[in-house]
């Protein structure tokens, strides 16, 4: 049995003091031997009312991030991991070059590449579903070519009525959905089980993308207004079953530390620039529109899949295995508690409406002209790199998505403007609405009657870029700053609130959409010695 030492620094079986290191060193010294040490006694022999020090407060630079392999138990992260399930706080204070940034999606991004070693198989599984959430609702709006210019033409070569406005109607059926679900998830918790909840989802989104497959193998020229209701069916159907999905892939990265719910921010943000280079490559390949479509939504197919697969392999992983008991011993531990203090929403809403106003205008901008307004603006110059085949893939859905994604990044390198003055910037976007009317925007089956003020392809890319890195940097500010306008422990409910906030700006930017087509066909203006230039979309350049 080996010895212990007591209180006092004796051995159970040495009835002398322990040597000091001094000593020690003295006896291992060429001509020293160990000096007499005087005994003292320990101070709760001589003080009655003597109590132990408290233990010193450990630094997050003084944490021993090592964890010896034999400690681990089964239900404990690999070595691999273990840097993921200490407190968050320990990473930011001890990465070095000060890479806590006060940013929401930036350093999330950051803190997950920089702070989890080894081969992050759980991060990037959530990657994966990260793009998996918004699959569906890029892949339909990426492909308005192939509905509009193809599905929706009737026998005789005269296009549809609905094919003017496709997207603003593929928004409703997307969004109205959204809206109600994230709005009655703040005051009603919607639960279930987790396995079944995802498990299920995903099947009725690869069912529904199947079916979408079939009909685009079939020729529907002379039903084209059933075809049409029929696609809006599966987008409701599908944007059902995907915002289920997509509440319980964050529920299920929340269980885990706070980087793995930045996995799937960082998944979600790459899906849209995913999903339009897979457009560009299927119209490259492919030759004709049709075959286009069908390579194109059986790309999501398989995302799907594998997103399928991947959720089945998490449970073999021991990192999360270990961190799902220890979120079912706190849920029990709730249980047993059974004081629910009262949420006050009406305060909460109140001290948090400035940020929630921000997000809400933000996306009202956002979605007033993206999609439906960049999708149907035309290429005019001859000279224009981008030729006419990839012109809306690249200036819009290409362009737009890149740099949203950069812009979600960028509060991961600067903050600004600040809570109190964020309004500002966010309120002076609302002039991209006219700027991109005024662009040629030349909506399907209707005549344009107001004159082209912005006569530049390059203008109207430049505006691309400025409308996707705006949105993306200012809503990330936006929804960074909306929890922490109220006290600690209502922050979840603030956040809550701005991502419903932003779900209802999607859906007042999109019905604005039919605003803007209304008004290039409706109003018109002069101005004295100036001629306005007016091209028609449908003679596009070679």
């Amino acid at each position: 049995m080996p010895a212990t030492i007591n209180m006092y620094g004796e051995s159970d079986y040495l009835t002398a003091p322990l040597a000091s290191v001094e000593d020690l060193s003295r006896v291992n010294t060429p001509g020293g031997s160990p000096s007499l040490r005087p005994r003292s006694k320990h101070p709760a022999l001589e003080d009655p009312n003597w109590e132990p020090p408290e233990e010193p407060t450990v630094q997050p630079q003084d944490v021993d991030l090592t964890i010896e392999p034999t400690a681990l138990t089964p239900l404990q992260p690999a070595v691999q991991d273990q840097h993921a399930g200490l407190p968050d706080r320990i990473f930011f204070q001890t990465l070095p070059f000060c890479f806590m940034f006060p940013g929401l999606f930036g350093n999330v991004i950051i803190y997950s590449f920089l702070s989890l070693p080894g081969l992050k198989l759980v991060f990037m599984t959530l990657v994966l579903h990260g793009v998996g959430t918004l699959m569906p609702w890029n892949m339909f709006i990426t492909a308005k070519n192939y509905f509009v210019d193809y599905k929706l033409v009737g026998e005789d070569g005269e296009v549809s009525s609905y094919a003017t406005n496709f997207l603003p109607y593929i928004g409703y059926a997307a969004q109205i959905p959204n809206v109600l679900f994230n709005w009655l998830n703040i005051f009603i918790q919607f639960g279930g089980n987790l396995t079944t909840r995802i498990v299920w989802s995903i099947l009725i989104e690869v069912v529904v993308f199947v079916f979408t497959v079939v009909l685009a193998m079939v020729d529907s020229s002379e039903w084209p207004g059933v075809f049409f209701w029929i696609t809006i069916a599966s987008v409701v159907i599908l944007n059902v079953a995907n915002g289920i999905y997509q509440n319980t892939v964050y529920g299920m990265a929340a269980r885990l530390p706070f980087a793995y719910t930045g996995a799937v921010v960082l998944g979600s943000n790459i899906s849209g620039t995913f999903t339009a280079i897979i457009n560009i490559l299927s119209i490259g390949l492919a030759p004709n529109i049709r075959t286009s479509a069908i390579y194109y939504f059986i790309t999501a197919l398989f995302v799907l899949l594998a997103c399928f697969d991947t959720y089945f392999a998490l449970p073999l992983n021991r990192f999360f295995r270990y961190h799902e008991a220890q979120h079912e011993r706190a849920k029990k531990a709730a249980k047993r508690d059974p004081s629910k203090p009262r949420i006050p929403y009406g305060h909460i809403f109140k001290k948090a409406f400035p940020q929630l106003f921000n997000v809400f205008l933000v996306f009202f901008v956002t979605l007033s002209v993206f999609p439906a307004v960049l999708a149907d603006t035309c290429r005019t110059e001859e000279n224009f790199p981008v030729p006419p085949k990839y012109y809306q893939a690249v200036t819009c859905f290409l362009t737009f998505n890149l740099f949203a994604m950069l812009g979600n990044m960028l509060p991961g390198l600067i903050t600004w403007p600040s809570p109190r003055f964020l309004c500002i910037p966010v309120i002076l976007r609302i002039f991209l609405i006219p700027a991109f009317v005024l662009c040629h925007f030349y909506p399907v089956n209707v005549e344009r009657v107001m004159p082209v003020l912005i006569d530049s392809d390059w203008a109207y890319w430049v505006l691309a870029v400025i409308l996707g890195l705006t949105s993306g940097y200012y809503s990330s500010l936006a929804m960074m700053y909306c929890p922490r306008t109220v006290e600690p422990e209502y922050a979840p409910v603030a956040g809550m609130m701005g991502a419903a906030s932003l779900i209802t700006g999607i859906f007042a930017g999109i019905n604005f959409q039919i605003v803007c087509t209304w008004a290039v066909t409706k109003i018109s203006f002069e101005i004295p010695g100036y001629e306005f230039p007016m091209r028609n979309c449908t003679d596009r350049l070679s």
